[in-house]
């Protein structure tokens, strides 16, 4: 998600996907994580670095051999295990993968772009999952990049290709119908930036997807409560912001459907929700078997339920957008 409290089970958080913001700050020091598939093995200690988002630690798993959190200014934003990258271990993370698996058939490659990156998780599942994929992945903080890729390589022969910069400024000169999958997955510092949340860069990303092609994204809120994106001088209303995402989406594609902890969809806690949609039946039935699988179950909703959560809300435009809500103070603890 965005940002919310990680717990391992996968709270809140994002795979610190900064693409929207400006990346800067320069690598810091710190031995390499090391570890996985023909990799020599390396001391399984806290490795540390200064990246545009601030401190960055990666923190060895001591359940997973080769397990590694990574944490900017504290709070936690990846989970990578560099001997099985098919494993997700944050509850938004796993849904992602569920749409991953379902946007084609199994195995077959597809070309895919991450706006947002982070320690590459999600890149990472793609090739493990679907061999020969071809990826773009956008992020704006090049020393992270730059960081993860000596900490944290990635395997030789994956086609995966890392662009630095604003999401929606490299998103406006990708080709037409390049995409069979988009996923945003942005946040700087522990907000979505205002300009991905419009229709016009859902219009963007529209242009660029392939026919039948897939958008997935994570989306943060939760409660109400102080002024977090909402328009200067009111409260903002529980579940605002993803409201006005469901409704920006369901404005630009023919078919939405999202899923998320009850807990999160009720507004009872602030949290992760995935938004999927595009311009062909969604796979509802099977997405919701996997999500009420996972080990914190997620539910799904779509169609007129959907349209029931969105309780008129007003698309989202440039003019009007706002970023996503500050998490509260104590969702990391």
């Amino acid at each position: 998600m965005g940002k919310g409290g990680q717990r391992r089970s996968g709270g809140a958080k994002s795979d610190r996907g900064r693409g929207g913001g400006r990346g800067g700050g320069s690598a810091g020091s710190g031995a390499g994580a090391g570890g996985g598939r023909g990799r020599g093995r390396r001391a399984r200690e806290t490795q540390t670095a200064r990246v545009g988002g601030g401190s960055a630690e990666l923190v060895p798993d001591p359940e997973r051999a080769h397990g590694w959190s990574l944490l900017i200014e504290g709070a936690p934003q990846s989970y990578v295990d560099l001997d099985d990258p098919a494993h997700l271990n944050f509850e938004y993370q796993r849904r992602l993968g569920h749409v991953i698996d379902l946007a084609a058939p199994p195995g077959r490659p597809m070309q895919v772009l991450h706006l947002g990156g982070g320690a590459l998780t999600l890149a990472r599942y793609v090739a493990a999952t679907r061999p020969r994929s071809t990826q773009q992945v956008v992020e704006s903080d090049t020393a992270l990049v730059d960081w993860i890729r000596i900490a944290m390589p990635l395997e030789r022969g994956w086609r995966i290709r890392i662009r630095g910069g604003d999401a929606r400024e490299v998103l406006g000169r990708l080709p037409q119908s390049w995409a069979d999958l988009v996923i945003a997955d942005v946040f700087a510092g522990a907000r979505t930036p205002a300009h991905l949340t419009s229709t016009e860069f859902l219009h963007e990303v529209r242009r660029v997807l392939r026919g039948g092609g897939l958008y997935a994204a994570n989306i943060a809120d939760g409660p109400g409560g102080g002024d977090g994106g909402a328009a200067r001088g009111r409260k903002r209303r529980p579940m605002e912001h993803l409201r006005s995402q469901v409704a920006t989406v369901r404005e630009v594609f023919a078919y939405t459907a999202l899923t998320a902890d009850p807990s999160v969809l009720r507004g009872k806690r602030f949290g992760n929700a995935v938004l999927l949609a595009g311009d062909r039946e969604l796979p509802v039935a099977e997405l919701t078997r996997r999500s009420a699988g996972d080990p914190h179950p997620g539910r799904v909703q779509s169609g007129d339920a959907l349209a029931l959560f969105a309780g008129g809300a007003a698309p989202v435009t440039d003019a009007t957008a706002v970023p996503s809500p500050l998490p509260p103070d104590d969702v990391f603890r």
